[in-house]
């Protein structure tokens, strides 16, 4: 019993070895996952933005578009300038979530499939 358990230990160790020396073949897919060419490619105004975050944050596209103005400022409004304009708390939170991970590029609104 002893004598298999090492046995597969040695295994383990020699396959986690091999695998650490050719770590082409582990960013190779990551590279092809991440240099594909976004299908959905949108004009982001905060229409938009709205549109695809959802969840009721949608109905307040007006408001942003009266008091804020373009869609690079909203990218840089705090929350307070959201509580003063009466966004709910649940919204705002939203709100500044996703525009966090579009600056940082990990979230993007799909656009609307055209009915034609």
């Amino acid at each position: 019993c002893h004598r298999s358990l090492k046995m597969a230990w040695r295994q383990m160790i020699s396959l986690n070895r091999a695998s650490l020396q050719t770590p082409s073949n582990s960013l190779s897919g990551f590279a092809r996952f991440s240099s594909k060419a976004n299908p959905y490619a949108v004009k982001v105004g905060i229409p938009e933005f709205l549109n695809g975050v959802g969840k009721g944050v949608e109905t307040h596209v007006e408001k942003l578009e009266s008091e804020i103005g373009d869609f690079q400022t909203l990218l840089v409004t705090r929350t307070f300038k959201l509580k003063k304009l009466g966004l709910p708390c649940k919204h705002r939170k939203l709100i500044l979530k996703y525009v966090h991970k579009y600056r940082l590029g990990l979230w993007r609104p799909r656009a609307e499939a055209v009915k034609s």
